[in-house]
């Protein structure tokens, strides 16, 4: 927790640092106002820590000097562990931006379709986004993350989210949320076949 607690703090008191996560990294802590009706199906208490453009939610789970699992919700309904605590959370937004990307193209959850598809989001990252690589070591040095190559980022990804146990099955009052697996294969994308 200490850890977390942390992190958090010197980016809540790092405006400038606070900006770059939100708006270049989708990691926004201006937007942690959680959903009051999120629970874990085990009971476990969640915390909102941050917020994404398109509504969705991170949460530590648990409480206490422990490790403390990072679970994103999505606005359309999914959600899952994405990592084991905040120090690696953020290491994947910032080292890996298209990680939603990637859920979304993994063919139900096949690490196979998942490292395939890592390739060419990798590639439209840089055409995208020229001074990714400049941007992601000023946050990485600002929280002294060490990044890690962006497939060691799709195992790791991978591994939370098949491994999160049905105690970790999100709900709020919409009902329980989906996997993050999406149900595409990287053919489906025209742009890269």
């Amino acid at each position: 927790m200490r850890d977390s607690s942390n992190l958090l703090q010197r980016i809540e008191e790092d405006e400038e640092l606070a900006a770059l996560l939100g708006d270049a990294f989708e990691f926004d802590v201006r937007r942690k106002a959680g959903d009051e009706s999120a629970r874990l199906a085990s009971g476990l208490p969640i915390e909102a820590v941050a917020g994404d453009f398109t509504g969705g939610m991170f949460y530590l789970c648990g409480t206490g000097a422990s490790a403390r699992p990072m679970l994103y919700a999505s606005s359309e309904g999914d959600a899952g562990i994405i990592a084991t605590d905040l120090r690696e959370a953020l290491g994947l937004v910032v080292g890996f931006p298209y990680w939603r990307d990637c859920l979304k193209y993994s063919a139900g959850g096949d690490l196979a379709a998942m490292e395939s598809a890592t390739g060419f989001l990798c590639r439209d990252l840089v055409a995208n986004w020229p001074a990714v690589g400049a941007e992601q070591s000023r946050v990485a040095e600002a929280l002294g993350l060490a990044l890690a190559p962006p497939l060691a980022l799709t195992v790791r990804l991978y591994e939370g989210v098949k491994s999160a146990g049905p105690g970790f099955a999100f709900s709020d009052d919409t009902g329980e949320y989906g996997s993050l697996f999406g149900p595409f294969p990287p053919s489906r994308n025209q742009s890269w076949r």
